[in-house]
């Protein structure tokens, strides 16, 4: 999966009204350039979900 860096997506959240927009695209380029800090256990979190570079 390929995410411009400013992609926005609305999250339905427990107990909110309204959609939440998240970032996601940031949390995507964040979490891909400081994979080498996350544990074992976040990395096959994130295996689990597709992220081929995890």
């Amino acid at each position: 999966m390929r995410l411009d860096r400013g992609a926005v997506v609305e999250v339905a959240v427990d107990g909110e009204a309204d959609p939440v927009p998240v970032k996601l695209g940031v949390w995507i380029s964040n979490t891909k350039a400081r994979r080498d800090k996350l544990d074992q256990e976040q990395l096959d979190a994130l295996r689990k979900l597709g992220m081929v570079w995890a």
